[in-house]
């Protein structure tokens, strides 16, 4: 089984310049570039004379600028989230102030348990309400235009994908994306969920993503199954640890991603615990006390011999 997966980071923008991605689908890319963020992250608005907006992106004045002019003598009548991480989410009150639109988002319960990534602290925006909340299946109509919600949680609870209807596009936020694997953070993320949702695409017969971060996908299908085949792939690396006596999930990390970044290596701890929560839901894998970053784990079996 192979690790590798096929990124495209070989992409260009031009920061707040509006680019035509599909028919009816212009992209403007906010000049927010980072480590999790890519080039920055990207608001899509679909339709002309009504449009919905997808993703403001941060609360930046440039980019909101850049999405003012985009829409210079239409109507926003929507603005839809795909979830409330910020370089997605910060711009949407002030968007909504500057053009109006109502704020539709996946609802989604304030969570008594921290997050901590170096450097993407405080990242969710937990305080924010829409105007109306979708559910998997529902329908955003404008004029000319129509968006199928898809609940697609793993990456977070609440994030929404919107198939265009007609079009065979899917803009899926960060739930699939060309330039990288999705993070999957515990307890904001869950990989059961994760993999449940990319099940779910894989049923579809779409031709195009359109993610929040890089550029479009042309093969989804390809791809989703190179994301599933990856998790499959590093779940059996991290089983490899443990039957080797690695039971702590920084010597994991060392191992298996010896050349990251040091500023990475936050967000791969929380990978690798994301996949030990799964292995122990499936009785796989066993944790002295509580599971956390800092636990001993151990394979059940292993757990099983001592105990005999």
């Amino acid at each position: 089984m192979s690790a590798e997966l096929a990124f495209n980071r070989s992409a260009e923008v031009d920061y707040g310049v509006p680019e035509e991605v599909a028919p009816g689908v212009r992209r403007i890319v906010a000049n927010n570039p980072g480590p999790y963020t890519f080039l920055g992250s990207n608001t899509y608005l679909v339709g002309e004379g009504e449009v919905a907006v997808i993703d403001p992106g941060p609360s930046d004045p440039a980019h909101l600028d850049a999405i003012a002019q985009a829409t210079r003598g239409q109507r926003v009548s929507h603005i839809l989230l795909t979830h409330r991480h910020r370089d997605h989410s910060d711009g949407v009150r002030p968007l909504q102030e500057r053009l109006g639109g109502e704020v539709l988002a996946f609802g989604r319960e304030t969570s008594a348990r921290t997050i901590n990534i170096p450097g993407i602290e405080g990242f969710i925006d937990e305080t924010l309400q829409p105007d109306r909340f979708l559910k998997d299946g529902d329908e955003v109509k404008g004029q000319g235009w129509s968006l199928d919600v898809i609940h697609t949680p793993g990456h977070a609870p609440d994030h929404l994908c919107f198939a265009l209807v007609g079009q065979r596009t899917v803009f899926t936020g960060d739930h699939v994306m060309g330039w990288n694997t999705t993070v999957i953070a515990p307890p904001e993320g869950s990989l059961e969920d994760f993999l449940a949702s990319l099940e779910k695409l894989m049923a579809r017969n779409d031709k195009v993503f359109l993610p929040g971060h890089g550029g479009r996908i042309q093969t989804p299908q390809r791809v989703v199954r190179a994301y599933m085949m990856h998790r499959k792939w590093r779940e059996q690396t991290i089983l490899a640890c443990l039957e080797d006596g690695v039971n702590h999930i920084a010597p994991i990390v060392d191992r298996l991603y010896g050349g990251l970044d040091d500023g990475l290596k936050g967000a791969a701890a929380l990978s690798v615990f994301a996949h030990l929560e799964y292995l122990m839901a499936r009785g796989l894998v066993t944790c002295e006390g509580s599971p956390g970053l800092l636990s001993a784990y151990a394979l059940a079996e292993q757990q099983t011999s001592r105990a005999s």
